[in-house]
């Protein structure tokens, strides 16, 4: 047991509790990282050296008023490998023999197919809440499950929902098949319900850390 004095040291799994947060929230400093996780910034610091060590993070330094720039922390591409992939190997193979087979116009229908199926299964679980955030809040439980590392967030400036992805399990074949992200946004706006607008604000396709959708009562 640590003495009263000792830094508090980070679990066997903290290694994969620092990258996790990485993923969902990230950039963040060590200091950050040990709040969150309620561990000293000197134990975080041991995990993050050996995620960028195996390639799965990476640091920029940000420069402050005062003192020496902080080291701002992120996942890389790499993690992505460390969270649900959803079998994107096979996906990815499956989807290239069907536009061989079908042609996009095929493969286009067979998306939309896809996406009925999806809404079917979403409705019962969204549908039936009076508020805009209940529905939002409902959705992102289902893509959690669904390993989307999903959650609810307010824009800062308008107060907005914010519906946010911090892992796509699919990403690989949505890099051969772009139209499985606009079935998503489609996906969205159809469970939400009518008066719903959904923009996405922020895509991993395009390279951002997280996919981010702005979620507002249309006028």
């Amino acid at each position: 047991m640590a003495g009263p004095h000792e830094p508090k040291a980070v679990p066997a799994s903290g290694r994969n509790a620092v990258l996790a947060l990485l993923k969902r929230e990230g950039p963040l400093s060590a200091d950050a990282l040990g709040q969150r996780l309620g561990v000293t910034a000197m134990a975080v610091r041991q995990h993050l050296y050996g995620l960028k060590a195996d390639g799965l993070a990476r640091y920029i330094e940000q420069a402050r008023s005062r003192g020496r720039p902080v080291k701002q922390w992120s996942a890389t591409e790499k993690a992505d490998a460390q969270f649900a992939d959803a079998h994107s190997a096979l996906a990815s193979d499956l989807l290239q023999q069907m536009r061989r087979t079908f042609g996009e116009e095929g493969l286009d229908r067979l998306l939309k197919l896809r996406t009925a199926e999806q809404e079917k299964a979403y409705r019962p679980q969204v549908e039936g809440r009076r508020s805009l955030k209940a529905r939002v809040e409902a959705l992102a439980r289902i893509r959690e499950r669904e390993g989307y590392m999903a959650e609810v967030r307010h824009e800062p400036e308008s107060g907005a929902l914010l519906l946010v992805e911090n892992h796509c399990p699919v990403c690989s074949a949505a890099r051969i098949c772009t139209g499985l992200c606009r079935e998503e946004l489609a996906l969205f706006t159809r469970v939400l319900g009518k008066g719903v607008k959904v923009e996405r604000l922020t895509h991993i396709l395009a390279g951002a850390g997280r996919c981010t959708y702005r979620i507002t009562e249309a006028r």
